[in-house]
């Protein structure tokens, strides 16, 4: 079964503009529900469906399809639930690995974290120095959740926790 081993962080400083390509993205949910979400997600000019299983830690399930431009485009518009989560996505190599920043736009501007995916969770990877916190296991910053509850509609103590970087 294909899988998805990732970690999630928030991020410290700046330093990993230095040397980023970048993409802007653009994704919908079709499906949020405990134990699975269904994505539609535009890349540049390559659209995707995306399922999801619940993640126990960083691991979950995962399934990935190409669909035509267009489709994902109408279904983007007239079927995703809203906010649609808008970000640009920097990637970065760090010590042997690809790292990438999400820099969120639209209802979750302002919102900035860095993931990595691996192969296995017994995979090493050293930290890059801009990472601030684990909020792998955080629900709050599930790409999913950002739709029912922006980081523009975050309490004051919420956004100071999470700039924070601890």
């Amino acid at each position: 079964m294909p899988k998805e081993i990732e970690y999630k962080f928030t991020v410290a400083s700046v330093e990993w503009e230095k040397d980023s390509s970048v993409k802007y993205y653009k994704q919908g949910y079709l499906s949020i529900e405990k134990g699975r979400t269904v994505r539609i997600r535009l890349e540049g000019d390559k659209a995707k469906l995306t399922i999801k299983g619940e993640k126990v830690g960083p691991e979950g399930a995962e399934f990935e399809y190409d669909i035509p431009l267009e489709d994902a485009q109408n279904i983007l518009e007239k079927l995703c639930l809203k906010p649609l989560i808008e970000k640009s996505r920097y990637f970065v190599n760090y010590a042997g690995k690809l790292w990438e920043v999400d820099e969120f736009c639209g209802e979750n501007s302002g919102l900035l974290l860095a993931e990595i995916e691996l192969d296995n969770q017994t995979d090493i990877f050293e930290k890059p120095p801009w990472l601030g916190k684990d909020v792998t296991n955080d629900p709050k910053y599930k790409n999913a959740n950002l739709v029912n509850y922006p980081f523009n509609r975050w309490s004051k103590e919420e956004k100071q926790n999470h700039y924070l970087n601890k």
